[in-house]
């Protein structure tokens, strides 16, 4: 059955309040909005973002076949591959925080956590902004849900692919968040990250390198917390029944600034039990 088949048989189960998907938010003004992607947004322009991933999206996103798929992102942020993923063919789902639910802080003793995770809420408020800005310019049929990456709602449904772009270093619990994800998931998933080559300072805590990246002196960072490489989250996805898998590198424009990264393809080979 085609993932087009699917949406159809999945949306027609379901009245339009069983649906999970946030209703249709009017931005107006790009003061509004956060993005973390440079885009091109039709009427706009170019709007500057952290990532320039145009030119390198299907690298990042592993070359996979989208046509005809129905695709969840988990961490769509400004919504860059979730649009690109829907000209490509899909029919994509995007997943992130809103202002309701908390970003991963980590809770370092004498930092005010309040006075950040209040600061992030904004962040991610004008975030979801940028998502909803660029879905009405571009007359996108994509959808979002809002939740946590660790109680993703049952009414999501079934989808052919998942992907986590860069994403999984920002979570307390990378493992978890791939488990409740992949539930969903009938075909492949894509992971995209930050390979252990990247230079961080993260040796000065125990005198050896680590994946973990929070450093209690410093107290930074304190919205990043693992440098993973591709090997471990092949165990990880490995676990939950998607063995076969394929590692590619590529690079991408990062702050204006060249940076490696891996992209990480599995298909299940374990019967979908969704």
């Amino acid at each position: 059955m085609s993932s087009l088949k699917v949406r159809e048989s999945f949306d027609k189960s379901q009245s339009s309040e069983e649906l999970p998907y946030a209703p249709a938010r009017h931005v107006e003004s790009l003061d509004d909005c956060y993005f973390y992607h440079t885009m091109d947004i039709p009427n706009v322009g170019t709007v500057e973002g952290e990532w320039d991933l145009r030119g390198g999206a299907d690298e990042y996103l592993g070359n996979v076949e989208l046509d005809g798929k129905r695709v969840l992102e988990v961490g769509t942020a400004s919504g860059f591959l979730a649009f690109h993923m829907e000209q490509k063919g899909a029919d994509v789902v995007g997943y992130d925080l809103n202002e309701n639910f908390d970003w991963d802080i980590v809770p370092y003793s004498r930092l005010d956590l309040d006075a950040i995770m209040a600061k992030r809420k904004k962040h991610i408020r004008k975030l979801n902004n940028g998502w909803w800005f660029t879905h009405n310019a571009l007359k996108s049929n994509a959808n979002v849900v809002y939740g946590s990456v660790y109680d993703m709602p049952d009414s999501i449904g079934p989808v052919d692919v998942c992907t986590f772009g860069s994403i999984l270093l920002h979570l307390q619990n990378p493992f978890r968040a791939l488990q409740e994800a992949l539930r969903f998931t009938r075909e492949t998933v894509v992971v995209t990250d930050i390979p252990m080559d990247i230079k961080f300072d993260v040796t000065d805590n125990f005198g050896v390198p680590s994946m973990f990246l929070p450093n209690h002196r410093r107290r930074e960072p304190y919205d990043t917390w693992w440098i993973l490489p591709p090997e471990l989250v092949q165990r990880y996805v490995g676990i939950l029944g998607f063995e076969y898998s394929e590692v590619t590198y590529h690079r991408q424009t990062y702050q204006g600034k060249d940076c490696h990264l891996y992209t990480l393809v599995a298909r299940r080979t374990t019967p979908f039990e969704g």
